[in-house]
C-alpha cells in the first residue's frame, strides 16, 4: 500500500494575508506524513513590479512575461516569497526545503509560443498572444521529488521552471502543482489541495456560501461557458481535471484555514 502524500497549493493573496498566512503554515505543519508546499506570489509580484514601473499584464489568469518581468519574478517568487516560507516552517518543526524547477532538474518546461486568438473577422490577418518567458511544463521528476520526501525533507516549491539551455521560466503555480502531484502519483497516494482566499468554487462570486461541491469536466464546460468560472479560477481548474484524469487520487479546492477538512469543492 502506498504512503500518502498531501501537496498544497497556496496562492499569492493567502502568502500577502499575515492573518491567512500563519494560520495556513500552522495547517499545513499539523498535516501528518508526507507533505509538499507549492506557493504562488503573484499579487507580491505585482506590486514590485509597479514600485519599479513594470507594468503588469495577465491574459486569462495567466501573467504576459517579458525580461523585465522575469527579473521581478524570479526575485520575488525564488527569493523573497520561497525563502520566507522556508524560514517559517522551519519554526514549526518542518524541515523544509525550497526550491525551484532548475533545482536538481525537478520541472523542466520550454517556452510556450505565441498563441492565435481569434480574428474581430475572417478578412483579419491572424492575431497571437506573446506570453514572452513563461513556461509550459514538459517533465517533473517524481523519483527525485520522493527521494527528497522519503528522506524527511519537505520541499517547498516556487513557481520558476528551466528549460535546461540556461533559461528560467515563469511558470503557473497551480500547473506546477498539478504536475507535480502527477509525477508523485506512481509513488504515492496523493491529495492535492489548491488552497485560496474563498471557501470553494462559487456559483456566485459575491456569495461565500455558494460553494459548488464537486466539478466534473461537463461542469467545467458548462460553468466556463455561461461565465460562473473566469480568470484564474479557469488555468485551477483545468489544472484539477488534468490531476485526476492522470492518477491522482484526490483534488479539493477550499479555503486556506480548511486544508485539514473536508470543506470546499472536489474535482472528480
Amino acid at each position: 500500500m502506498k504512503q500518502k502524500l498531501t501537496i498544497v497549493k497556496v496562492g499569492g493573496a493567502v502568502v500577502e494575508d499575515e492573518l491567512q498566512l500563519s494560520r495556513l503554515l500552522n495547517d499545513f505543519s499539523a498535516i501528518e506524513g508526507n507533505k509538499l508546499l507549492v506557493h504562488g506570489g503573484g499579487r507580491r509580484a505585482t506590486k514590485v513590479a509597479a514600485q519599479l514601473g513594470i507594468e503588469s499584464q495577465m491574459v486569462n489568469g495567466r501573467r504576459i512575461t517579458d525580461a523585465s518581468m522575469l527579473e521581478v519574478v524570479t526575485m520575488v517568487y525564488g527569493g523573497l516569497v520561497n525563502k520566507n516560507l522556508v524560514a517559517r516552517l522551519q519554526a514549526c518543526g518542518v524541515n523544509a526545503l525550497g526550491l525551484t524547477g532548475a533545482d536538481i532538474d525537478i520541472i523542466r518546461s520550454h517556452r510556450r509560443p505565441p498563441v492565435p486568438v481569434a480574428a474581430e473577422n475572417a478578412d483579419s490577418a491572424p492575431q497571437y498572444i506573446d506570453y514572452g518567458f513563461v513556461g509550459d511544463v514538459e517533465k517533473a521528476d517524481g523519483q527525485r521529488l520522493a527521494d527528497l520526501i522519503g528522506s524527511g525533507i519537505t520541499p517547498v516549491i516556487a513557481p520558476l521552471t528551466h528549460d535546461g539551455k540556461g533559461h528560467i521560466l515563469n511558470t503557473n503555480a497551480d500547473t506546477m502543482a498539478s504536475e507535480v502531484a502527477t509525477a508523485l502519483a506512481p509513488f504515492y497516494e496523493v491529495t492535492l489541495v489548491f488552497a485560496f482566499e474563498k471557501p470553494g468554487v462559487l456559483a456566485n462570486a459575491d456569495d461565500d456560501n455558494s460553494v459548488i461541491p464537486t466539478i466534473n469536466a461537463t461542469d467545467f464546460e458548462r460553468y466556463k461557458a455561461d461565465g460562473t468560472i473566469s480568470g484564474g479560477m479557469l488555468p485551477k481548474i483545468e489544472n484539477a481535471l488534468q490531476a485526476v484524469e492522470k492518477g491522482v487520487a484526490r483534488v479539493v479546492i477550499t479555503k486556506a484555514d480548511a486544508i485539514g477538512s473536508d470543506a470546499g469543492t472536489i474535482i472528480c
